[in-house]
Formats: structure tokens, C-alpha cells, sequence
């Protein structure tokens, strides 16, 4: 968890400068869905957490992981 709210700060509340609620929720999505669809965690075998999720067997219980 502390990686996760050190990177949300350093590469989104650090670099942006939110003009409104709805600027903000947009930026904050925009990061979101870069980080858990495009950047590789070390974490997770240097995958993505949705290609970590993909590659889970057949009826594991996600939540668990």
C-alpha cells in the first residue's frame, strides 16, 4: 500500500493542478486506469494487475490476491 500512495503522489496529485471536482476525478481516472492497465508491478512478476488477474487459474478466488 505505501508504493501505491507514494506513486499516486509523485506521478498524479504531484504533477497536476486540479481546476474542479470533475478535473480532478478525471485526472485521478485517467492515472488509475494507466496504472492498473498499462504499468508493470514487480510485485506481481513485472505484469500489470489486470494481465496478473488474466493469468490467475481457472476459478481462483481473485479477491485473494
Amino acid at each position: 500500500m505505501k508504493s501505491f500512495n507514494g506513486s499516486l503522489r509523485d506521478e498524479c496529485l504531484n504533477t497536476n493542478w486540479f481546476l474542479s471536482i470533475e478535473d480532478a476525478r478525471d485526472k485521478l481516472e485517467a492515472w488509475r486506469r494507466d496504472y492498473n492497465e498499462f504499468k508493470p508491478h514487480s510485485a506481481m512478476g513485472n505484469m500489470t494487475p489486470s494481465d496478473f488477474v488474466k493469468s490467475l487459474p481457472e476459478g481462483a478466488n481473485k479477491r485473494d490476491y
